[in-house]
């Protein structure tokens, strides 16, 4: 099944299998499929700027220079030739190894608390979501993923929305900005 997202630039395929068990993966280039052919193949589609796995959905993002009709169908005949297989349990490219693994900020845990009870799953349930990459000062760095990555509203209404949020629940203070 295919459904709009608030991205004009990006359709989410919902599968009727898993397309990732654990996790989550966005893909902006074939190079970083590393092992999963059925990203790899959609990233192979021109026009197609990202790929987006989670549980049974996969969020498909262009670049605005293709009509969906046409780019539609090159997807969903993708689709039925890898999805018989593909794995689910697929792990992507181990990162590169730093010195030391830092531990998970506290404060983010409590950030990611409060997105997970409050907006992720309609960022989800969009193709989309989010990613928290650092608080420094009042001042908290996200990454969006999937449909959220390109959308017009997730510059804006999204993120004053969430802004306004954490505001309520964290820290009066805080200001949330795209890295």
């Amino acid at each position: 099944m295919v459904q709009d997202t608030p991205n004009p630039n990006a359709k989410k395929f919902v599968m009727n299998k898993p397309v990732k068990r654990e996790g989550k993966s966005t893909y902006h280039n074939q190079e970083e499929t590393f092992n999963n052919i059925l990203a790899h193949d959609l990233m192979g589609v021109a026009h197609v700027d990202s790929v987006h796995f989670f549980k049974n959905v996969i969020t498909v993002t262009q670049d605005g220079m293709a009509e969906w009709e046409d780019l539609e169908w090159l997807v969903k005949a993708i689709l039925e030739t890898r999805m018989p297989i593909h794995n689910p349990d697929y792990q992507d490219k181990p990162a590169e190894p730093q010195e030391k693994p830092k531990p998970k900020d506290p404060e983010l845990l409590k950030i990611d608390e409060i997105l997970d009870r409050t907006v992720r799953s309609a960022l989800q349930v969009d193709g989309g979501d989010i990613e928290l990459l650092a608080i420094e000062d009042n001042y908290l760095m996200v990454r969006y993923l999937g449909a959220c990555g390109s959308c017009p509203a997730s510059t804006a209404g999204t993120l004053q929305a969430i802004q306004s949020i954490l505001r309520d629940e964290y820290r009066d203070d805080i200001q949330v900005v795209i890295a």
